[in-house]
């Protein structure tokens, strides 16, 4: 049971929810991403259990996504990196694809994982920030001498 909220409480805030956020807390495929994505990060069963309740939360409107991470590091008691791994997995596969339902319901705006999952560990500005392309002069179309003419 979620701290704070009692069992009537917390059914109550369930039937103010979107379809789609019903549908997702109960979906196999949720509990199943959510158990992948702990094994993968070699997750403690107990803590799986936590990170579960901690998605829910995000689903049920008691916790706000920025907030995910940081609950999954001092509820739950994993590791910053490990946090950000599971959060960041969690994110992609669970909240974004209910991103619309999830910023109406939080009234903000939800963004994507900023980097793929398996990239580089150390952000640097460059990764961060969008990449100007350098405009080449353009060249006239030389003839291709490899070509063979068509006939």
């Amino acid at each position: 049971m979620l701290k704070g909220y009692n069992r009537d409480q917390l059914w109550k805030l369930y039937n103010t929810l979107p379809s789609e956020l019903k549908e997702a807390l109960f979906a196999i495929e949720t509990a199943d991403y959510i158990y992948d994505v702990c094994e993968k990060n070699e997750v403690k069963d107990k803590q799986i259990t936590e990170v579960a309740r901690s998605t829910g939360k995000v689903l049920l409107g008691v916790l706000p996504p920025d907030e995910f991470q940081e609950d999954l590091e001092k509820k739950v008691g994993l590791e910053k990196e490990t946090a950000k791994k599971v959060a960041q997995e969690i994110n992609r596969f669970i909240f974004y694809p209910l991103k619309a339902v999830l910023e109406k319901l939080y009234k903000t705006e939800i963004t994507p994982p900023s980097r793929p999952i398996t990239g580089v560990e150390e952000t640097t500005e460059e990764a961060t920030t969008p990449s100007k392309k350098k405009e080449e002069p353009k060249s006239p179309p030389k003839k291709d001498v490899y070509r063979e003419p068509v006939e």
